[in-house]
């Protein structure tokens, strides 16, 4: 984004024309040695009299200047289409240009409900960057960057220029988190450099250097005009044939039968197949407007850009910065300076709900005082600012997620809705990727990305409270900057969803983690379970560190009686979903979404994959039969909105088959260890013998006094022990029993970390953190559950029959990593980079430290690479003829890998416990390609 520097001239890009500004000193306060004029819109800084900008923050477009005439777009839509897009934005100006790059442009309607290229050039930083938190992201970023380059060789405007980016390091935490990203960036091919202090002085010679360790440079960074960007998308989407109607509102999304059927607006109603809400700030009140309500949980916080006048001798080619630990940024901007940040405390706007109905009216005062804490860091860094003059400092708000991240994919509520909204301030560097993804999804049913961890369905309907949406976003906007340490836990919107036994958990020294808004123990801390009156405290988990952490011990314990006693876990948050019919259609139904075959006897657990055409993991989940027409699902607890939107769309019209979401009916307690069965015993009179109750099976049970007790004989961790699905009125009950009879057999609480170091170790994948929609079960070892005879077409069928045929290119392994010393070494926390004969072959996905290996152990995924990156197949004998490494923040240390489920020494040996192999049932080391005779 580039300022006009003299108002009277047009900027080349961008075509700002700043025509008047009446503005007012009202005050004058010094700090810092300055002079600081202020008033309702201006600020000047300076070492004298103050100075004052001309300009207005109404924005007038040159339509002209890209080709664009109020003859080329509509004031009235079609009466139908197939795709209608709402916001003329740069995110839907983006979708609407995939989807013409697709031949849908005559069937593609944009409405915009003000003008077109709207935008305030006040309030967008323009800064473009492609290492993102994750590889989707990445990959989505990288997408838009080509697209943005593609356009600007062609002479379309975009404002688009190369500066590279300096990310600093004031702390040896920052340095190590750059270290990793460092590592991973080999694997999503983003070029980057570490830099001494030395360095970024040369790069960026106006920065204050002595109190920096390090950075961490991007030099394909680069900086861009959004509303350039998206008058070119526009420009381009008109040319083949999309429909651009402007001053248009959209009231109203209809459906019929839980598909889009048409939408309303001000100027009449298009009949159309597809709905795309791209309204961005107001994503929110668009999702209101159907029936059902779509949940689009975004909320604004206020977000602040300083612009200063141009400054002498400043260079063009000054990168953009940003200083994490001050939790600011700055780039040049056609000889001036653009300044922002992330506070680490965000201030809600618009707290009454009261949403401004145009983007001339998205705007506040600035709130200095707020502002404060950014200013003193800027000043800091650029030492010269202090002789700047300031031009303004603009309060635009900004929408952000309850999760910090976008939100992306087809609503759960209503099928052929789709959402790509929640940007939060990088619009530019996301649109033409998530574009991509949306087109994808809409002309060929999928996306080519995997966007599971920024899929809508990750939102329950707490998550669109307003209040809790309020709550949240004081929190989230300071996460861009924040330090990424492993297993960040929230901090607002907490003490929300709670199992019946949660009080006894919390007196018991439980240290809480969240998922899905649920309260979760992490690990156990008796000793510090009080406060300063003897009450029992609420405690979030936290890992403030890469290497030991400091809940190690509390784990350790737990993981041991897990394995020699008795561990007692709640695993209330697991997503549970009931199916029944009076005849067999449950059944058909679970055989077509199911690859294995669910059509066992009564009482059985089926442990099963959902998959998506292409053969990838839609779901990763238990069946449970109940009766002979009753099933009980479990599956992960991220896939509570999720998996069952996946179901309703594959139910036949009719509703024979019954869904129900039972989540929230019953309290799950897990007990394992190799005394659980004599313990359950004593508190019912049902035989639990293996011959009457065996492994992979359920009943109902009566506990105690309770009774209607779904016990399931399995832990998903690989030991044995049961969970017990009680109704809720008799969770604390159960609990109560449980712990009272367990005293003598040692039992202990144990939380959700000494769980996952016990299927990490048992080579146990868990959806969400190691499989996804692009994994299937040939990859992961898990061919032997898919039952390719069973009769039925189940779905992703074909496509994992001519994977059999061809061969996998990745293969799901454990490591053990040797040479590495826990006390002293950073650790593995997943996407560290894996080496097979000192060449890159892929990456982690969980890790953990295992006890009884006494070593630290990743999961993860390899491929064949050829010289060129070609993957080639992947077979066991690969695997297993390799010598490997993983790269933690830089140093690589040598690794041992595993194909099987290993069997672990135990005091207490037991055959059904070491009969059952999660991971490659069968010990057979024989090629991949052989799957027929397993």
């Amino acid at each position: 984004m580039f300022l006009a520097l003299k108002k009277s001239r047009l900027c080349k890009n961008c075509c700002i024309l700043s025509k008047q500004s009446i503005l007012t000193a009202n005050s004058v306060v010094r700090n810092h040695g300055l002079t600081s004029h202020r008033n309702e819109n201006v600020r000047s800084i300076s070492t004298g009299v103050p100075r004052f900008s001309h300009g207005t923050d109404r924005w007038s477009e040159d339509f002209q200047q890209y080709g664009l005439t109020f003859d080329s777009i509509s004031s009235k839509p079609p009466k139908d289409a197939r795709v209608v897009i709402c916001g003329g934005g740069i995110m839907g100006a983006a979708v609407a240009y995939q989807l013409a790059q697709r031949g849908w442009g005559q069937h593609t309607v944009l409405i915009e409900k003000g003008r077109i290229g709207e935008g305030n050039p006040w309030h967008f930083s323009g800064l473009l960057g492609e290492l993102k938190p994750t590889y989707s992201q990445v990959l989505l970023a990288q997408t838009s960057l080509e697209l943005i380059k593609e356009f600007d060789r062609k002479g379309l405007p975009t404002g688009w220029k190369q500066t590279g980016s300096l990310n600093l390091a004031r702390t040896r935490d920052r340095m190590t988190m750059f270290r990793r990203m460092k590592s991973q960036s080999v694997a999503w091919n983003v070029e980057c450099e570490l830099v001494a202090p030395e360095r970024c002085k040369e790069l960026c010679p106006i920065i204050e250097t002595d109190d920096l360790i390090g950075g961490l440079w991007i030099p394909n960074d680069g900086i861009g005009n959004p509303n350039a960007f998206g008058q070119s998308l526009v420009k381009e989407s008109l040319e083949k044939g999309v429909t651009v109607v402007e001053n248009c509102s959209v009231v109203k999304i209809n459906q019929h039968n839980g598909r889009v059927k048409s939408v309303d607006t001000t100027n009449g109603s298009v009949e159309c197949v597809y709905f795309v809400n791209c309204a961005g700030f107001w994503a929110r009140q668009v999702g209101q407007l159907s029936e059902p309500y779509v949940k689009v949980p975004l909320h604004a916080a206020e977000h602040y850009y300083l612009h200063t006048k141009p400054i002498y001798e400043l260079e063009s080619s000054i990168p953009v910065v940003r200083d994490l630990d001050g939790h600011i940024y700055f780039r040049e901007n056609n000889g001036c300076l653009l300044a922002g940040g992330f506070e680490t405390k965000a201030k809600p706007a618009y707290e009454d709900g009261d949403i401004p109905a145009s983007i001339a009216e998205r705007k506040l005062p600035a709130d200095w005082d707020h502002f404060h804490p950014l200013l003193e860091e800027l000043l800091h860094r650029i030492p010269t600012l202090k002789e700047a003059t300031l031009e303004r400092l603009s309060n635009c708000p900004e929408a952000f997620s309850p999760d910090c991240k976008w939100i992306i994919g087809e609503a759960p509520e209503i099928q052929n809705y789709l959402v790509a909204a929640g940007m939060k301030t990088v619009g530019m560097s996301a649109a033409a990727g998530v574009g991509r993804a949306i087109a994808d999804i809409i002309t060929q049913g999928y996306s080519s990305v995997d966007l599971h961890e920024l899929d809508i369905s990750r939102f329950l309907g707490l998550h669109n409270n307003r209040k809790f949406l309020r709550d949240r976003v004081r929190e989230v906007p300071g996460l861009h900057y924040d330090m990424n340490y492993p297993f960040y836990e929230f901090r607002t919107g907490r003490n929300l969803r709670m199992s019946p036994i949660f009080p006894a958990l919390k007196e018991a020294g439980a240290v809480f983690s969240q998922v899905m808004g649920y309260e979760r123990p992490a690990w156990f801390d008796k000793k510090h379970s009080l406060d300063e009156k003897g009450v029992p405290k609420f405690k979030i988990a936290s890992t403030d560190g890469f290497g030991k952490p400091h809940w190690f011990d509390h784990v350790q314990r737990e993981y041991e009686n897990c394995r020699e006693r008795i561990g007692l876990s709640d695993y209330s948050t697991f997503t549970k979903i009931d199916l029944w019919s009076k005849g067999r259609e449950v059944v058909d139904l679970l055989q077509y979404l199911c690859s294995n075959d669910v059509d066992q006897p009564v009482g059985s657990i089926v442990h099963t994959g959902m998959h998506n055409r292409h053969g990838g993991y839609e779901n990763d989940c238990s069946l449970a039969r109940l009766s002979e027409n009753h099933y009980m699902m479990i599956a992960p607890t991220v896939q509570q909105a999720r998996c069952k939107a996946w179901i309703d769309r594959h139910l036949t019209p009719g509703g024979r088959v019954s869904v129900s979401d039972v989540t929230s009916m019953f309290t799950a307690i897990c007990i394992m260890g190799p005394f659980t069965r004599i313990l359950l015993s004593e508190l019912t009179d049902t035989d639990l013998s293996p011959k009457s109750f065996p492994f992979f099976t359920c009943k109902e049970l009566d506990v105690g006094l309770a009774n209607g007790i779904r016990a399931l004989n399995l832990t998903h961790t690989g030991e044995l022990g049961y969970v017990l699905y009680i109704p809720n009125e008799f969770a604390l009950h159960v609990y109560t029993k449980l712990m009272e009879a367990g005293q003598k057999y040692g039992i202990k609480h144990c939380g959700y970390y000494a769980m996952r170091t016990l299927r990490v170790e048992k080579f146990f994948a868990f959806w969400g953190q190691d499989l996804d929609t692009f994994t299937t079960p040939l990859e992961c070892g898990r061919m032997w559950r898919v039952k390719f005879d069973k009769g039925v077409d189940f779905i992703g069928r074909d496509a994992l029959l001519k994977q059999r045929e061809k061969g996998v290119e990745r293969m799901y392994i454990q490591l053990l990593i040797n040479d590495h010393d826990p006390d002293i070494d950073l650790w593995c926390w997943g996407g560290e980079p894996i080496y097979r004969n000192g060449v890159y072959c892929g990456q982690t996905t969980t890790t953990a430290y295992g006890f009884t290996f006494k070593k630290q152990i990743c999961l993860g995924f390899v491929k064949n690479l050829d010289f060129k990156g070609k993957p080639l197949p992947v077979t066991n004998d690969f695997v297993l003829n390799g010598d490997y490494e993983v790269e933690i923040a830089g140093i690589r240390y040598p690794a041992k890998a595993n194909l099987h489920s290993p069997n672990l020494p135990t005091k207490y040996p037991d055959q059904e416990r070491e009969a059952y192999k999660a991971t490659r049932d069968k010990s057979d080391d024989s090629s991949l390609l052989a799957y027929n005779k397993w």
